[in-house]
C-alpha cells in the first residue's frame, strides 16, 4: 500500500481515519438462507451479549417479538456540509443506498447510506428547504420551500417544473397511496390537494386557525390528518374537503404528525413537550410519553415495531416502546406511565428538526439545527460502548465534509497507519465493541494500549492486532466466552525479580536498555520504544 511505502522511505504518512460502516448485506444473506434452512417458522439463533455473536445479529425483521433488537441507539457518524447551515428534512432514497438532506440554504446535499460519505449537492431552491417526499413508486421527489414553491425532481437530480404553491412557507407535503395527489401544509393556514400530473390546485381545505405545520396522508385510505398552530389535530376527507374529526388534547403548537405502518394510530409531537398517540379506530388518546425537557420537534415510526422515536429542541433523541398491549387507564398519572425506553440525552446540540429510519429498520438518520446529519445504527452483542442504560452520551466532536474539500487516500475501512510511537498495541477505537487485546501483542511504547474511546476519530487498526501508538491505558484481557482469563502467574507459574519486574518496566516505561526474562515471550523480553528486545528464548519459555 502506498502508506506502507511512504513509511518505508522515512516520509511523514498522512493519517487517515478509517470509515465506518453499518453493511446489511451479511445479515440480510443469512437471513434469507436461515429462512430456507431453519427448523421452523419462528425459529431465530439465540442472541448471547458476548461478541462472538456480534455474527448472529439478524435484520429487525427477523425478531417480530422483539422491539428491542431495534433500538438505533449507537453513534456511528456525523456529516457535515463544509457551509454549515440547518439541516431542515432528510429522506433515504427510493432504492435506500443513499440519504437526501434538504438545509436552510436551499441545497439538497446527497451522503452515501453505507459509508455515510458525501456523493454530491446541489442548489435545489432559492429559499430554506421545509419539506420534501419521495413518491410511493420511487420515481419522483417533490419538495417545497419557505417562499412557497413547489419543485419536481427526478431520483437523479434533474429539476422538471416548479410553481408558487402557496402565499407563505409550506411547511408539510405528502403524497396519496397512489401517488396521483398531493397535500401541502402552509403557514398561511390552509392545506391545499394537488393534481401531481396537472400541477393545479384541486381543494383548499380551510379549518384551521393559524399556521398549518404538518400534514400526513393516510398509508392507505383517503384520510389527511393535520397539525396547526392552533394547538389542534384535525382529520379531513379530501374527497369533500371536509373535517371529520378535531382532537384537542395538546396545549401548544402542533410540530409533526406520523402514521404508523399499519395506519391504525397516529403520533403526534408539540411544543407542549408531550408525545401523543391516538387510535383512530376508537378516535382517543392511547398514550401520552413524558419525557422532553423542552419542546418536541419531530417523530418517527419504527418499519416493523411499534417503536416510536422523538426529538427535542433540546437535541434529545427518545426511543418509546409502544409494544406492551396493554394500554394504561386515565386514572393512572403521568408520573406513572413508562418513561422512554432508551435516551440519547446529547444526541445534537440544537433542535432535531427530522428523523427517519431506513426502510430495514437498522439504521436511524437525524436532521439538526446545529448542522449536522448524524446516523444511529443498533447496539451490537457485547458492545462495551452501549449508551442503552447510561441516559445517552455526547456523540464526539468530529464532522465529515470528506469529497467537498479534501481528497481521502483510498483504503480499506479498518487499515490505516496512526501516528504515535512504534510497536503494536491494543484494540483501537474503530474496533471498540471488541474485547481488548493489548496482552496479546508484542509491544514497544504501545505494549499496553487497552481499548480507546468509541469515537470516529479513533486511532487507525488492523483487524485482530490493534492500533499504532496507543499507550495510555492498560486493560484486562477479556475471554471469548466472556469472562477473565486466568493471570500469566496461574498460567507459567512465578519467576523471580528478574522475570515479572523487568518486563513490566521495560513495556510501561520504554526504557531502552535490556528486557527482562518476560514469561510469555521467552527470555528476549521486550526492548524499549519500537519492538522486540533480545533473543528469542527457548520454546518451553515463549509458549
Amino acid at each position: 500500500m502506498d502508506m506502507a511505502r511512504q513509511m518505508a522511505d522515512g516520509k511523514p504518512v498522512k493519517k487517515v481515519r478509517p470509515r465506518r460502516t453499518v453493511d446489511y448485506g451479511g445479515a440480510m444473506g443469512r437471513w434469507i438462507l436461515m429462512r430456507k434452512m431453519r427448523p421452523n417458522s419462528t425459529y431465530v439463533p439465540h442472541l448471547r451479549p458476548a461478541p462472538p455473536y456480534i455474527i448472529d445479529l439478524l435484520p429487525p425483521k427477523a425478531y417480530p417479538d422483539n422491539p428491542s433488537t431495534s433500538l438505533c441507539t449507537k453513534f456511528v457518524h456525523t456529516s457535515t456540509n463544509k457551509i454549515r447551515c440547518p439541516v431542515n428534512c432528510v429522506v433515504w432514497t427510493p432504492e435506500a443506498r443513499r440519504i437526501l438532506t434538504g438545509s436552510t440554504s436551499g441545497e439538497f446535499t446527497l451522503w452515501n447510506g453505507l459509508t455515510f460519505n458525501f456523493e454530491t449537492i446541489l442548489q435545489a431552491h432559492d429559499s430554506a428547504v421545509r419539506t420534501m417526499q419521495f413518491t410511493h413508486s420511487g420515481a419522483y421527489l417533490a419538495s417545497a420551500d419557505h417562499t412557497g414553491v413547489i419543485k419536481y425532481f427526478q431520483p437523479n437530480m434533474n429539476n422538471l417544473t416548479q410553481w408558487p404553491g402557496h402565499r407563505e412557507a409550506i411547511r408539510g407535503l405528502s403524497f396519496s397511496p397512489d401517488d396521483t395527489r398531493f397535500a401541502t401544509a402552509s403557514d398561511d393556514s390552509t392545506i391545499r390537494l394537488w393534481s401531481f400530473e396537472e400541477q393545479r390546485s384541486e381543494r383548499t381545505l380551510t379549518g384551521h386557525g393559524w399556521d398549518v405545520k404538518c400534514v400526513e396522508w393516510h398509508p392507505t385510505k383517503g384520510l389527511l390528518v393535520s397539525g396547526s398552530k392552533d394547538n389542534m389535530i384535525k382529520f379531513w376527507d379530501p374527497r369533500t374537503a371536509t373535517v371529520l374529526s378535531t382532537l384537542h388534547h395538546h396545549k401548544n403548537t402542533v410540530q409533526a404528525l406520523a402514521w404508523s405502518p399499519n395506519g391504525d394510530l397516529v403520533a403526534s409531537a408539540s411544543r407542549d413537550q408531550t408525545v401523543r398517540v391516538f387510535d383512530i379506530r376508537a378516535m382517543k388518546e392511547l398514550r401520552l410519553l413524558k419525557g422532553h425537557k423542552k419542546e418536541v420537534c419531530s417523530i418517527a415510526w419504527h418499519p416493523f415495531h411499534p417503536l416510536l422515536v422523538s426529538g427535542g429542541s433540546e437535541g434529545a433523541i427518545l426511543h418509546w416502546d409502544l409494544s406492551s398491549s396493554s394500554e394504561p387507564p386515565s386514572a393512572v398519572l403521568a408520573s406513572q406511565q413508562p418513561g422512554p425506553r432508551a435516551t440519547l440525552s446529547q444526541a445534537h446540540d440544537s433542535n432535531v428538526w427530522a428523523l427517519t429510519f431506513h426502510p430495514l429498520g437498522h439504521i436511524l438518520v437525524s436532521a439538526s439545527n446545529d448542522h449536522t446529519t448524524r446516523f444511529w445504527c443498533r447496539e451490537r452483542p457485547g458492545d462495551a460502548s452501549s449508551v442503552f442504560s447510561g441516559g445517552g452520551e455526547k456523540p464526539p466532536e468530529v464532522t465529515d465534509t470528506s469529497g467537498q474539500d479534501e481528497d481521502e487516500e483510498a483504503m480499506v475501512p479498518g487499515f490505516g497507519m496512526g501516528a504515535g510511537g512504534g510497536g503494536w498495541g491494543g484494540w483501537g477505537g474503530a474496533q471498540d465493541d471488541l474485547p481488548s487485546a493489548g496482552a496479546y501483542g508484542p509491544g514497544g511504547g504501545g505494549a499496553q494500549a487497552g481499548r480507546s474511546g468509541a469515537t470516529d476519530s479513533a486511532e487507525d487498526v488492523l483487524p485482530g492486532i490493534g492500533g499504532f501508538g496507543q499507550a495510555e491505558s492498560a486493560s484486562g484481557v477479556v475471554g471469548r466466552q466472556n469472562g477473565p482469563l486466568p493471570s500469566q502467574e496461574d498460567m507459567f507459574g512465578h519467576g523471580g525479580a528478574e522475570d515479572g519486574d523487568a518486563y513490566e518496566n521495560n513495556a510501561n516505561s520504554g526504557n531502552n536498555n535490556r528486557g527482562g526474562r518476560g514469561r510469555r515471550w521467552g527470555r528476549g523480553g521486550h526492548g524499549g520504544r519500537g519492538g522486540h528486545g533480545g533473543g528469542g528464548g527457548s520454546r518451553r519459555g515463549r509458549y
